[in-house]
């Protein structure tokens, strides 16, 4: 938790936007739990993890573009979808996260 605080606070104190990710939805096999967190700055740095290294990547991406846009999103990735192994999720689940800016 202190981790995504410190993110928060240093990007907040260079101005940057700061979008949260969390996990909202999971089923089968997942590498973190309902709940998980993770931080993005609009610099792309970022704090916690929502799984395990897994989609952090599009995550990031994915934050990156909701503090563009202004807009939250709920990002989906499954075994079944065809984006997930382009995004390294392979254990076998399926999960959701919900991405919005904070203020």
């Amino acid at each position: 938790m202190r981790d995504l605080i410190s993110t928060i606070d240093a990007g907040r104190a260079r101005g940057d936007g700061v979008a949260l990710a969390t996990v909202v939805k999971t089923g089968g096999s997942t590498p973190r739990p309902l709940g998980a967190k993770m931080i993005v700055n609009s610099r792309g740095e970022f704090a916690g993890s929502v799984s395990g290294g897994c989609v952090e990547g599009a995550v990031i991406d994915e934050g990156r573009q909701v503090l563009k846009t202004g807009k939250p999103k709920l990002l989906k990735y499954g075994i079944a979808d065809e984006t997930a192994w382009d995004v390294g999720l392979s254990c076998g689940g399926m999960i959701e996260v919900f991405v919005e800016q904070i203020q």
